[in-house]
C-alpha cells in the first residue's frame, strides 16, 4: 500500500470538507474515520482549523506527518455529504487508495448549482422573507428582484477571487441602492422589508451555527475563528448599506 498518497488523499478529503464549510469536529473525525479503514494503519490523528490541517498516520511503525494550507471556500454542503457518505461506506465496503482518489476527483468535479438555479432560490428566498415579515405582494416581488440583482452581483464578484467582505459589502450596497431607487418610483412600498428580506441572503447562517457547534465540541480555535468570520460578515453588510443610506438620505 502507497502510504504517502493515502495520507495525500485523507489530507485532500479534509481540505475539501473544511473548504466547503464542514464543521471541524467533522473534519477531523471523517479523516480519521478513513484512515483507518484501511488494513495496517496503527494510528491516525488530525488536527484542523479553518486555515491549515495537520494529519499523522503510523504504518509498520513508522510516522508521517503532513500540513496542509487551507484556503476559504464556496459553501458546498452536497459535497460534505458526499464525502461523509464515501467515509462510511469505505468502512464497510474497504476500496484501495487509488480507488479512494478517484472517487475524491468525482466529488470534486462535481457541478454544483448553475448560475440560473442560483440566482432562482436566491430570488425565491428573498421573497419568502418578504412574505415573513408581512410584506404586501409589491414588496414580495420586489424583494424577489433584488434577490436576482444580489445573486448576480455576488456570483460575479465571487469569480474575480474578492473576499468575503468586499462582496458582502458591495451586494449590500448595491441592494440597498435598489431599494431606494424602488421606493422612489413606488413610493407606498415599505423600504425597510424589501432591506431586510433582501439582505437575509447575505446573513452568514453557516458561519454562526458551526461556531457554536465548535465551540460546543472543545474546538474553541475554530469557534472562535468562525465567529470572528460571522460578525466581519454582518459588518460588511452594514458598511455596504449604511455607506449608501447616508449619502442616499
Amino acid at each position: 500500500m502507497n502510504i504517502e498518497k493515502l495520507l495525500n488523499t485523507i489530507i485532500e478529503a479534509g481540505k475539501m470538507l473544511v473548504e466547503s464549510g464542514a464543521e471541524v469536529n467533522r473534519v477531523e473525525e471523517t479523516m480519521v474515520r478513513m484512515c483507518r479503514c484501511f488494513e495496517g494503519i496503527e494510528y491516525a490523528d488530525s488536527y484542523v482549523t479553518l486555515t491549515g490541517i495537520m494529519f499523522s498516520l503510523t504504518y509498520d511503525n513508522q510516522t508521517m506527518t503532513r500540513i496542509c494550507r487551507v484556503h476559504t471556500g464556496e459553501v458546498d454542503l452536497n459535497r460534505i455529504d458526499q464525502i461523509n457518505t464515501l467515509s462510511r461506506r469505505i468502512c464497510s465496503n474497504p476500496i484501495s487508495v487509488d480507488e479512494l482518489a478517484n472517487e475524491l476527483d468525482r466529488i470534486k468535479e462535481m457541478s454544483r448549482y448553475t448560475f440560473k438555479e442560483t440566482m432562482l432560490f436566491g430570488a425565491v428566498g428573498a421573497a419568502g422573507f418578504g412574505m415573513f415579515f408581512n410584506g404586501t405582494l409589491l414588496e414580495i416581488v420586489m424583494s424577489f428582484f433584488i434577490g436576482i440583482l444580489i445573486r448576480c452581483i455576488s456570483c460575479f464578484l465571487s469569480k474575480h477571487k474578492l473576499n468575503s467582505f468586499l462582496n458582502n459589502a458591495i451586494s449590500a450596497g448595491l441592494a440597498a441602492l435598489s431599494v431606494q431607487l424602488i421606493h422612489k418610483v413606488l413610493p407606498q412600498t415599505n423600504v425597510d422589508i424589501m432591506v431586510i428580506s433582501s439582505f437575509m441572503l447575505l446573513v452568514p447562517g453557516l458561519a454562526i451555527t458551526n461556531a457554536i457547534r465548535d465551540t460546543i465540541a472543545g474546538d474553541y480555535v475554530s469557534g472562535v475563528a468562525r465567529a470572528v468570520d460571522a460578525f466581519l460578515c454582518a459588518i460588511a453588510i452594514a458598511v455596504g448599506a449604511g455607506f449608501v443610506m447616508y449619502f442616499w438620505i
